[in-house]
């Protein structure tokens, strides 16, 4: 079977092993692209389409589950998603998680047995698919699990230490209603005003009580009480907004399953 596939590894020796193992396993598979970082992943992915996707899960700045996340945002509704394969060192909870859904991993070094199998999943899965559309919906789903399964537990926020001026905001986190990224500042919104702290917000989510603060971008967190309606557009995107707040706030594709009962 002829596809594409990008790479996605930020040790170039290891990259190109899996190159080397594929083009024995798979020879009518091109690898159109080797990145070294998620963010390049997302970019040549969009731009390149390809079949396939393997991406490493820790890499440089965003991972590969980040990477898959926010192409599942942005890639096109009328073109199929490609078939996800995670790379990974050992990690028996990763590994427990990827096992629990229908995404497929393999584990460094990559052993050819094991590419092999995977070949022959991601080659059947291809041959499922219809020409217009992928199985995005499944693959959302998928990730929203992953996402919620690999992320390690911290302690709960209670205070957030901001800086206003020359001095520090202790924020109470009862008093906020968002989080939003912001190039290198996450704004903290509250009911009345906001102030910008730098810890990212992948950092801080793992603090938050996700019963409490639900994320609906990849870029946004919103304490759910708070929400005042949610809208969709005539292209079906969603859209929220907040008591309190002035502006409204786009919900992803991998968040939308939350409101589509509302």
């Amino acid at each position: 079977m002829n596809a594409t596939a990008l790479i996605a590894e930020d040790e170039p020796l290891l990259a190109q092993a899996l190159q080397a193992e594929l083009a024995r396993t798979w020879p009518e598979l091109t690898v159109v692209k080797v990145v070294g970082d998620g963010e390049a992943a997302v970019a040549q992915a969009l731009a390149l389409r390809p079949d396939v996707l393997l991406l490493d899960i820790r890499m440089p700045g965003q991972s590969g589950l980040e990477a898959a996340a926010e192409l599942a945002e942005e890639w096109p509704d009328d073109q199929p998603f490609p078939a996800l394969v995670f790379v990974t060192a050992y990690d028996a909870y990763a590994v427990q998680a990827f096992e629990a859904q229908a995404v497929d991993y393999l584990l460094k070094p990559v052993q050819p047995e094991r590419l092999r199998l995977t070949v022959q999943r991601v080659q059947a899965l291809l041959a499922q698919r219809r020409p217009a559309t992928g199985p995005l919906d499944a693959t959302l789903e998928q990730l929203r699990c992953l996402m919620s399964q690999t992320s390690s537990p911290a302690a709960r926020l209670q205070v957030i230490p901001a800086s206003v001026g020359n001095s520090i905001r202790m924020v109470q986190l009862s008093e906020v209603v968002a989080f939003e990224a912001a190039d290198k500042y996450v704004r903290v919104l509250l009911a009345q005003g906001e102030v910008l702290i730098r810890t990212p917000l992948k950092e801080l989510m793992p603090q938050l009580d996700p019963a409490v603060f639900w994320q609906v971008h990849r870029g946004t967190v919103v304490r759910a009480e708070a929400i005042e309606s949610v809208t969709r557009n005539e292209a079906g995107r969603m859209s929220l907004r907040l008591r309190a707040r002035p502006e409204s706030f786009a919900v992803s594709r991998l968040y939308a399953d939350r409101f589509r009962a509302m």
